[in-house]
């Protein structure tokens, strides 16, 4: 006699089975999400800490590179 320990398979129907693996993939999967989005919040939160720990006069400076932005024109190779 086998002692069947699974809480999945204990006594159920294949439909009844697949029922609780899919609900138990949607959990993980949203307990994935879950931990992505709370990394992610965690991240910006700390960028944003940092921002209010720097002194004003950091916060209203001018560009450093006020230049980067803008792509010069192509030169145009004349050919001799």
């Amino acid at each position: 006699m086998t002692d069947n320990h699974d809480y999945l398979t204990g006594g159920q129907s294949t439909r009844a089975r697949l029922t609780a693996d899919v609900t138990m993939l949607m959990l993980k999967g949203g307990g994935y999400a879950m931990v992505f989005c709370l990394a992610v919040w965690f991240t910006l939160w700390g960028i944003a800490a940092v921002g209010r720990l720097l002194p004003d006069e950091a916060r209203e400076a001018q560009d450093p590179t006020p230049w980067s932005s803008v792509v010069p024109a192509a030169e145009t190779v004349q050919s001799t």
